[in-house]
């Protein structure tokens, strides 16, 4: 600790010891670097589509060592749910009751979507949240954009633009559960009034509310840039390491009472001389190194052209490289299950330390040509892209064998994305704006091998055998109508279209009574909105319904990697009332809040889940999985002087796992308050050190953010299992940034 205050002291004389000379003289610090960006993936105010955008400065206010999904749940309509407790490691989101498979996450317009799981792994891009400037969320269809997921919402990211000016940002920060993060960022300004490179270091590391929780996260981001008079080139490269302990089985309510709120049965394996005890007597030890590794590096090549006042051209270039592994202890696994290693006795269970391991590369171009005008706007573009990714699995150690030789399974993947789209954006009379887009795409998905899945009927492991081609036609068309002096109204139509995800094709099996395959799914969305917008108060009312056919639904089942399973059905719809407002009655006082109701149905349920206790059945109308009904975030803030404050409280309504609303298999409506604190002191240039804590879920709520469950029959008893992701109690991360 003493090192510590050390350390700050000599950063704050620095800070405030610094010479102007820090600052360049030159007249180009007036110059706007811009961040580059496809701009067909973002909407504007009269775009006629339901999006809420968070400045720079609100994403940076959370940028001590929680992971993105928390910075987009203060949006409307969306959840952040997290397997560890404190908000780090194993994080997702839901938008409307949309898991996140379904929500397109890009970034200067490339997909960050895993092309074959379909979902976006923050902790793969460690403290991405330091290295982006600002923030859409858009729901709904939206507008048209690249890459896998981009169905019933969107998040667009651009990457924080370079300074003009050379200087930096050193953060610490330490709380609750050994959660700490050490940060480090460099921007050169501009050199020769041309070019400018930034660069930045994190470290972050948790032990998790959650036994063995613990997250490990190494990340960087070098991005260096070219300023023409009419070309701006930017190359950048981000990503890093991950290494977090498996928590994603959860935990059982009756697990809970009997031996606490952070047990898992993860890495746990039982033996007499294990120097752990449980409530019940048994002896227990845990595989210290039961975890998920993965390595990513995303790299992007930017142009910018302006071909004439009119008529601008963007290309995009990228190429994304991961390669990870899941190292896990199977205690008494029947030997029979790993073919292919050369094991003289299949017949017997043993202990065994496995690999289940991935590789993937993925690569590929945006192009745009946007051209302006006072009436129209229009821009005609397209995407393409190429994934390949082996899965392959070993086993490091057997108890009891001594030669282990090959891979207990073997597939590969191969994918191609590609679209085009045109959108337009009409004046057509003062005040009233046209806007359309049409999106074509097309998607090639291939997967060969065998997976990891033993079939017991066959007595060998699971062939994979998909090939499929899809085309989807994506149009969308809207008006919007500013009148007043702050009032604008606007309504659209779109449809949408997605592929089944990699575990649709491949688990299917562990629910399915036939050898049917996963239908694609289509979205038919309708808005209806109106927003107020004035300097002290800004209001806003938005209706949706979405019209589903085939909705693919998470079932309440997961898989052995504990990723959700789901099933077409074929009539569904989500509708709802989203409301925000914020007031502003002094410079000091901010208040404001937003609230989602909603209804999320499918009409006539059948229940095609083989095991269940309903098999067969036409239950009527039914509440969707994982949709509450209401949720909702207030928040209060205070600024005066280099002091804020802010106090914001979350509210989430009940969700049922499965499709039948059973309510032994939901996860309890539960609300949090967060308390965040902070004083900045500044300096006569823009140098500044900012001490801040916050304090989460202020008043001790002992409530769950996830979960999943499922029912099945065994000799004529009727069994339903819930198992649940508790969230820590009150705890504190303090930080202090220094920027010179």
């Amino acid at each position: 600790m003493k090192r510590f205050f050390l350390f700050v002291l000599a950063l704050m004389q620095g800070v405030f010891g610094a010479n102007a000379a820090h600052e360049s003289q030159d007249s180009l610090l007036h110059y706007t670097v811009d961040m580059v960006e496809v701009v067909a993936v973002r909407a504007n105010n009269h775009s006629a589509v339901a999006h809420s955008n968070l400045s720079e400065e609100q994403v940076a206010r959370n940028r001590y060592g929680l992971d993105f999904p928390s910075v987009l749940a203060l949006t409307p309509s969306v959840i952040a749910t997290n397997e560890t407790g404190v908000g780090i490691g194993g994080t997702s989101f839901r938008m409307r009751g949309t898991d996140a498979t379904r929500l397109n996450v890009t970034i200067n317009g490339v997909a960050m979507n895993n092309p074959d799981s379909h979902s976006m792994y923050w902790y793969d891009t460690p403290d991405l949240i330091s290295s982006v400037g600002d923030v859409q969320v858009q729901r709904g269809a939206g507008v048209s954009t690249n890459g896998t997921g981009a169905f019933g919402g969107a998040v667009s990211l651009t990457s924080a633009a370079p300074s003009t000016s050379f200087g930096g940002e050193a953060t610490l920060s330490y709380g609750s559960y050994n959660t700490q993060k050490q940060g480090i960022q460099l921007s050169s300004g501009l050199m020769g009034g041309r070019w400018a490179v930034d660069a930045r270091l994190t470290h972050i590391a948790s032990d998790g509310y959650i036994d063995r929780g613990a997250t490990d996260l190494t990340s960087y981001m070098l991005q260096g840039a070219y300023y023409g008079d009419k070309t701006v080139v930017k190359l950048i490269s981000f990503g890093g390491k991950a290494k977090t302990y498996l928590t994603y089985t959860g935990v059982s309510k009756a697990d809970m009472e009997l031996y606490g709120r952070r047990y898992h049965t993860e890495g746990q394996y039982e033996t007499s001389k294990g120097e752990y005890v449980l409530a019940d007597g048994t002896h227990v030890n845990y595989y210290d190194d039961h975890t998920d590794n993965y390595l990513q590096l995303n790299n992007q090549l930017i142009i910018n052209h302006r071909l004439s006042e009119r008529w601008m051209f963007n290309l995009t270039g990228f190429y994304t490289y991961g390669y990870g592994f899941y190292k896990q202890y199977k205690a008494d696994r029947t030997l029979a299950e790993y073919l292919n290693l050369g094991i003289a006795d299949y017949n017997v269970e043993a202990d065994m330390i496995r690999r289940k391991i991935m590789e993937n590369h993925t690569g590929g171009a945006n192009l745009a040509f946007a051209y302006s005008s006072e009436p129209l706007s229009l821009i005609l573009g397209g995407s393409w892209s190429t994934y390949a990714c082996p899965h392959w699995g070993t086993l490091d150690w057997v108890d009891g064998v001594a030669d282990i030789d090959g891979r207990w399974y073997d597939n590969d993947v191969r994918k191609q994305d590609a679209n085009l789209f045109a959108k337009m954006d009409w004046r057509v009379a003062r005040g009233v704006n046209i806007v359309a887009d049409v999106q074509y795409r097309h998607v090639y998905y291939k997967a060969w091998g065998v997976n990891d899945n033993f079939d017991w009927n066959s007595m060998q492991m699971q062939p994979v055998d998909v090939n499929k081609s899809y085309h989807f036609f994506n149009p969308r068309i809207g008006v919007n109508y500013a009148f007043g002096k702050y009032h604008s109204l606007f309504a659209s139509a779109a449809i949408a279209h997605k592929e089944p995800t990699r575990s649709d094709f491949t688990d299917r099996y562990m629910f399915s009574s036939d050898d049917s395959e996963p239908e694609a799914e289509c979205l038919y969305d309708f808005e209806l909105g109106w927003n107020y917008s004035a300097p002290q108060l800004s209001l806003g009312v938005n209706l949706y319904y979405m019209l589903y056919n085939n909705q693919l639904v998470h079932t309440g089942m997961v898989n052995d990697s504990s990723d959700a399973l789901n099933v077409n059905v074929p009539d569904s719809y989500r509708c709802g009332i989203e409301l925000s407002a914020m007031w502003r009655p002094a410079r000091w006082l901010s208040v404001g809040g937003n609230m989602t109701l909603s209804e999320n149905k499918i009409r006539d349920y059948v229940d095609l889940l083989a095991d269940s206790p309903t098999y067969g059945e036409n239950l009527g109308d039914m509440t969707i999985s994982y949709s509450p009904s209401a949720m909702g975030k207030t928040f209060i803030g205070f600024e005066v002087g280099g002091f804020e404050a802010m106090l914001s409280t979350t509210f989430v309504g009940k969700q049922y796992f499965t499709n039948n609303e059973n309510s032994a298999l939901q996860l309890d409506a539960y609300n949090f308050t967060t308390l965040d604190l902070s004083y900045t002191l500044r300096s006569a240039s823009k140098n500044s050190v900012r001490f801040g804590v916050t304090i989460y879920n202020l008043f001790n709520q002992m409530y769950c953010s996830n979960g999943y469950g499922y029912s099945y029959m065994w000799d004529a008893v009727r069994y339903d299992e819930a198992f649940y992701f508790p969230q820590a109690p009150l705890h504190v991360l303090a930080n202090v940034t220094v920027k010179f």
